[in-house]
């Protein structure tokens, strides 16, 4: 029995003691207490160490990157004006046509027969005309009996004209040069005026379609560059700007704007996704900080500057922004240390310690 509790005793002053260890190593790890050769009057350490930049200015070419879509310089859905059975195509999907070239024929022999029917009447009725008006000069005949007749040659003409007309619209011609697309027709069909027959496109040049935010309207004009490219390609395409929207969308706020770009080589697809760049105005002696130096607030957006080795908050107004850099119009001056990495950490008047990166 006795054995036992000595052996409970000794368990109790092991476990004591690896507690007193334990205290006494975090006590140590903690630092309780002026640590020896430490700072007097709870000086700080050096601070958060964080990059900045130094503000200078530079010239900057202000450009807006915005998105649009590629149209057709023309573009037509093809269809005839009259009915009929299809006697004939003339045309090779996917292939260039000539403006006047013949792409379809309707079935015309009732017009044809018409025609030759109304040129008979047109005929004899000229004779009687004619024969009208020598018998007027002899006065064999009075000037209404001849009016009735020329009447009559006049409405046989106006008919004549009519019916050709009708003819006329039985081939049906390209209305532009461009490329035509696939044919949803054959000969032998019955065709409607609401039939379509293929798209007719011409794509040199071609249009991009865009829209811009109101604030940069005093900055476009007719004859602005632009350059683009495409998801198809990363080729950079040139244009220029020769249509401008003489109003504002109310509902978006942006002004609509058409360019065009030559397109010789065809590889410009209309209905594709532009990645557009617009030039706009250069702007000298111009502040650009980066983007990730902003921090948005409230009110408006500030960044943090060094001074003294300590953060400060600076309410600044922003410009053009690009993908890495932003304008800054007020609120720094050159000579200024813009805090670039921890934003999120900092607060006004918290220590620092900068190291300086290449703007």
């Amino acid at each position: 029995m006795k054995k036992r509790y000595i052996i409970y005793i000794i368990l109790l002053l092991g476990i004591a003691y690896l507690v007193y260890h334990r205290i006494s190593e975090n006590k140590k790890i903690s630092g309780d207490g002026p640590p020896k050769g430490g700072a007097k009057g709870g000086n700080p350490g050096p601070g958060l160490s964080v990059e900045g930049i130094v503000i200078k200015t530079t010239n900057f070419d202000s450009k807006v990157e915005i998105t649009g879509t590629l149209e057709a310089n023309e573009s037509v859905v093809l269809r005839s004006e009259v009915q009929g059975l299809v006697t004939g195509i003339y045309f090779k999907e996917g292939s260039t046509v000539s403006k006047g070239a013949v792409l379809v024929k309707v079935n015309d022999r009732d017009i044809q027969a018409q025609l030759r029917e109304a040129i008979t009447k047109q005929g004899l009725s000229g004779t009687n005309e004619n024969r009208a008006k020598q018998l007027l000069e002899k006065g064999a005949i009075s000037q209404e009996e001849y009016d009735t007749s020329l009447a009559d040659l006049q409405s046989l003409k106006a008919q004549t004209q009519l019916i050709r007309a009708q003819l006329a619209k039985t081939t049906l011609v390209a209305p532009f040069s461009g490329k035509i697309g696939l044919r949803s027709i054959s000969v032998g069909e019955y065709l409607t005026p609401t039939t379509v027959i293929a798209n007719l496109l011409s794509t040199n040049p071609i249009k991009i379609n865009f829209s811009i935010p109101e604030k940069y309207v005093g900055q476009i004009k007719l004859g602005s560059e632009i350059t683009f490219n495409t998801d198809a390609s990363n080729k950079e395409f040139k244009g220029k700007v020769f249509a401008i929207e003489p109003g504002i969308d109310q509902q978006t706020r942006t002004l609509q704007i058409k360019a065009l770009a030559a397109n010789a080589s065809g590889e410009l697809l209309p209905g594709s996704f532009a990645k557009i760049k617009l030039a706009l105005n250069t702007i000298n002696d111009a502040i650009l900080v980066p983007t990730e130096a902003i921090i948005p607030v409230l009110k408006g957006k500030v960044v943090y500057v060094s001074r003294n080795g300590k953060a400060q908050q600076v309410p600044v107004e922003a410009g053009t922004r690009t993908t890495e850099k932003i304008v800054i119009t007020s609120g720094l001056k050159v000579g200024d240390t813009v805090l670039t990495t921890g934003a999120m950490s900092l607060k006004p008047d918290a220590a620092v310690k900068v190291k300086i990166v290449n703007n």
